[in-house]
């Protein structure tokens, strides 16, 4: 049976006449995503007709999931917020901080050690206040959630901006900043802008070597990683229905690259096959008497371009596997032009790693059609050409692929298979000789490949594919390969043809697993005491941040002016920084490493105006914040792309970086700054970003009239003395400007809870 069955029964009880209300309201059909929004607005948010990109929703999620890097940070926030236990079911997973260096059983013990203090506070924490907790080594968060949380037509939250994954079973599942995950926590709205809508039709069928993979490939090579910002992207057509739920996940998963709010399929019989495999018949049943719900009226996918704010359309019988990158997720090119691509951009074709697995890639499915490869080998009197490394998704993939056979082909082609965790995906990956930083190209299954993303070395050239593709290129060891058409020199001196991969959606025998990971809280948690030590390197307990001072803001000093992609790795790394996610103070010690300094050229290299050296990031900020000196950053376009960590927004704010001024934000690292009590700004005029000076003192003024809608002034005193003023934008509601007045989000939140 299901985890929280009664939940959902209540919710597809009052769904019905919830989507007869909005769709009577607006006198017009509705699509799914809005069937899932509308069924889910808060008790105190009244019923309108919300305007899309415009209209900011309180929202009632059915559920919160966590990550244990995010986790720490968002359980810190949530012990200050006063609660004896979590308002809605929650769940925290452990599986960040599992590094992968030499295989899965001793890399779960080394990290079972070295992370013991910051287990066993998840642990204690989750006991307390009635947490569902998932051990490490139980598999990684968001295919855990798949297997057994997700669910058609509920809607969920997540502090991983790879929680959008659970739109592969009809949710709409959206990734958000911890501050959020407090919020629902504590039994409060979760506010949201209402999304635009884009809608993706699926004709044809997927076939031979093309994957749900290269689906998601093409959408990122066609609306790039900031395309999908501010909307939910909505898939349908007969190419959507003949797909599998896991590989609608994948889809789902990646949407992230391409800053959707969310991703999300109508319900279909590939997700009962998904949620009756899994043991969770009796959802499937409750789906079924629904099922008119948990997808568009059938006039919006007829007629989707009046229904939708962009249409695209692709074909799966003419789609072809694609590689994405390097160093973007959007770079999008079909296997049968890697070869002009590699040579007209001076990529190394030589492939020294294959990597398959992580979140978006670990189902059955996505393993038993690598393996399909793996046994043609041995087979074919082929060599693997490059390391070959393997991430299951969970303990019960793993065990079942292992009972299956799978395993052992792996182990006869010299595969290494790590633990269930997210281990080189997001930076977690011991690579012997990274340090060295020489020029390579590796190949995986991931989500993204940003520079230094997988091992550190911002020389790694990382190209994105789906398992099968992966597999044929690490076989071939040649970035030039193409397995649709070329032929391998076996160890006969033969020339010979991979086969089309193949597999099965699901085990025929049915999953298994002896362990899944999975601990329950106590009944009655209030006796659990959960203790902090005051000396710890890992863990620290938080301080409310200050209020606003309640005047405009007055000579502020630059603290780096960012020039082009800086995504929420360049400012708040993960790697071996992750060991200080619940220890605000150590883990500040990263602020912006990664961002390129636009008047040097360097990362990790800005001008002091107190002195006029040059110094880290870190060190110039906190000599700031000791001299009682306020800065401004200020960014490029999609400031704040790729992961959900709030780190990024509280590291600034915690060592007095006062404001954020960019061409444009990430939806997610947006709303953390707002939540952190910093503002968020945009340029008015983009070409306003020039006029940024290395030592400009800057005013922010407009503050004490602060309105939603109004724009705020900037003069910017440049040292010749001359000045220039302009005007910045915000996005800021009236509650969100109360979260700045007060210091942050959570200073609200404990009056409200405590009165």
């Amino acid at each position: 049976m299901a985890f929280d069955i009664e939940m959902i029964k209540n919710l597809y009880a009052a769904m019905p006449a919830k989507v007869e209300a909005a769709r009577k309201l607006l006198g017009r059909p509705l699509s799914l995503s809005e069937k899932i929004l509308f069924s889910h607005l808060h008790s105190d948010q009244k019923l309108e007709s919300f305007e899309r990109g415009g209209s900011y929703v309180d929202f009632a999620p059915d559920r919160v999931a966590m990550q244990d890097a995010t986790a720490q940070m968002a359980l810190l926030q949530f012990m200050q917020a006063g609660r004896p236990k979590v308002a809605v079911p929650s769940t925290v997973h452990c599986d960040h901080l599992i590094s992968a260096k030499v295989e899965a059983k001793q890399d779960l013990q080394v990290a079972t050690a070295d992370s013991k203090e910051v287990y066993d506070f998840l642990a204690s924490v989750s006991n307390k206040y009635g947490l569902g907790f998932w051990k490490p080594g139980a598999g990684i968060i968001h295919q855990v959630v798949l297997e057994n949380y997700a669910f058609p037509g509920g809607l969920m939250i997540g502090t991983d901006s790879h929680t959008v994954n659970a739109g592969g079973l009809g949710m709409i599942a959206i990734g958000v900043g911890g501050a959020d995950a407090c919020d629902v926590m504590a039994g409060l709205p979760w506010e949201l802008k209402w999304p635009k809508l884009i809608g993706i039709k699926l004709t044809g069928k997927l076939n031979g070597w093309t994957a749900p993979k290269d689906v998601i490939l093409k959408v990122a090579g066609i609306l790039t990683v900031k395309g999908g910002t501010g909307a939910i992207v909505e898939y349908f057509g007969e190419g959507a229905t003949s797909m599998s739920c896991t590989g609608k996940g994948t889809i789902c998963n990646m949407g992230a690259e391409i800053g959707a709010t969310t991703s999300t399929f109508g319900y279909d019989a590939s997700m009962s096959r998904y949620l009756q495999s899994t043991g969770r018949a009796d959802v499937a049943s409750l789906a079924d008497t629904v099922a008119a719900h948990l997808t568009a009226d059938p006039e919006v996918y007829a007629s989707p371009e009046k229904y939708f704010d962009q249409v695209i359309e692709i074909d799966l019988n003419t789609l072809e596997p694609h590689l994405n990158g390097p160093f973007t997720p959007d770079l999008a090119t079909p296997i049968s032009k890697m070869k002009e691509a590699a040579a007209a951009n001076g990529w190394p074709t030589k492939i020294e790693v294959g990597l398959i697995g992580s979140c978006t890639n670990s189902s059955y499915e996505d393993i038993s059609r690598a393996v399909s490869l793996a046994k043609q080998v041995s087979a074919k009197g082929l060599t693997m050409k490059s390391e070959y490394l393997i991430t299951p998704g969970s303990e019960q993939v793993r065990y079942t692929i292992e009972r299956d056979g799978f395993l052992e082909v792996f182990s006869q082609i010299g595969a290494k298979v790590f633990a269930n965790a997210c281990g080189p995906c997001i930076g977690m990956w011991e690579r012997v000789g990274a340090e060295k930083k020489e020029k390579n190209t590796i190949v995986h299954s991931f989500n993204r490949n940003f520079a230094k993303r997988a091992d550190g070395n911002p020389n790694t050239f990382a190209f994105v594919g789906s398992p099968e593709l992966i597999t044929a290129l690490a076989i071939a060891g040649d970035l030039n390969f193409n397995p649709l058409t070329d032929t391998l020199t076996n160890n006969k001196g033969e020339q010979v043809k991979l086969d089309a991969p193949s597999g099965d959606e699901l085990p025929l025998k049915g999953f298994a697993v002896e362990d899944a990971g999975y601990q329950a809280p106590a009944e009655d948690g209030s006796k659990v005491i959960i203790a902090v030590d005051a000396t710890s390197k890992r863990l620290q307990l938080l301080d409310p941040f200050a209020a606003w001072e309640g005047t405009d803001l007055k000579s502020l000093k630059l603290l780096i002016k960012a020039k082009g992609k800086c995504t929420t790795d360049h400012i708040s790394m993960a790697g071996p920084w992750l060991k200080f996610r619940g220890h605000l103070d150590n883990i500040s010690n990263n602020l912006l490493i990664g961002a390129v300094n636009f008047f040097n050229e360097k990362t990790d290299n800005v001008k002091s105006q107190i002195n006029g050296n040059y110094d880290t990031v870190p060190n110039t900020q906190r000599a700031y914040k000791a001299a009682g000196v306020g800065t401004i950053v200020v960014g490029d376009e999609n400031y704040g792309e790729g992961s959900s960590r709030e780190h990024a927004a509280m590291e600034p704010r915690h060592l007095g970086v006062r404001v954020v001024l960019t061409k444009s934000f990430a939806r997610i690292h947006e709303t953390n700054l707002k939540k952190q009590g910093m503002l968020a700004l945009t340029f008015a005029n983009k070409a306003d970003y020039d006029k940024i000076l290395e030592d400009d003192t800057i005013d922010v003024n407009g503050l004490t009239q602060f309105t939603a809608g109004k724009p705020l002034s900037l003069v910017l005193t440049h040292k010749d003395g001359t000045v220039d003023t302009i005007e910045a934008n915000h996005t800021y509601n009236q509650q969100q400007i109360e979260w700045f007045k007060a210091g942050g989000a959570l200073n609200i939140i404990r009056k409200q809870v405590a009165g």
